[in-house]
């Protein structure tokens, strides 16, 4: 096997898929089945390298910038090759489409909020989060939840993927959402952690 085309892993530790050292993989196809099926393949890597990272935005703009945090996945230097910003924009705009992230901020199409996990997992990180650390019938401040004292699985995650997952949750009356003095809260309820 010629050693371009192997899997490759990354200083990070992501394994590359064998597919990502195929030069027309960096190439926006002109058959629109074939672009289908390169953006899917582009889909599963950025939401794949994105949990791995734990990142959660990705711009156009990342095409084109040289070490990036999306450097790693958006370029090959061994066959030469990169991702240009109109094809990421492309894939990024299907992304979108089919539920895999949302333009952030609204009304703006170059920079999106990855669901590598959809707002009803992080939910249920959420709630499992609550019930472990015995959070359940207290109020907590969003930022206390973005920013714990001791690391969580929700350090860090954006305020937008945590104001949906804490939507999921009170539709379930599985959490309230409250006003509290420093911004927004939300209180989880006990009793309801199976739906």
């Amino acid at each position: 096997m010629n050693p371009a085309l192997s899997p490759l892993k990354t200083q990070s530790g992501f394994l590359l898929p064998s597919i990502h050292a195929a030069p027309p993989f960096f190439t926006q196809q002109p058959n629109p089945q074939t672009q289908a099926v390169v953006a899917q393949n582009w889909t599963r890597l950025i939401l794949s390298y994105a949990r791995h990272r734990r990142l959660f935005m990705i711009r156009a703009e990342d095409a084109d910038v040289p070490g990036s945090e999306w450097d790693e996945v958006l370029r090959n230097p061994r066959i030469n090759r990169r991702l240009l910003s109109p094809h990421l924009s492309a894939i990024l705009s299907d992304m979108v489409a089919k539920g895999h992230a949302v333009y952030e901020p609204p009304r703006q199409t170059s920079s999106v909020l990855l669901y590598w996990r959809t707002p009803e997992e992080w939910a249920q990180v959420l709630y499992d989060w609550a019930n472990s650390t015995g959070q359940l019938n207290t109020i907590m401040t969003f930022y206390e939840i973005i920013e714990p004292p001791v690391p969580s699985p929700l350090s860090g995650i954006p305020l937008p993927i945590l104001r949906k997952a804490v939507s999921v949750l009170a539709k379930s009356n599985r959490a309230q959402i409250i006003a509290v003095s420093d911004g927004e809260g939300v209180r989880f309820l006990a009793g309801n952690a199976g739906k």
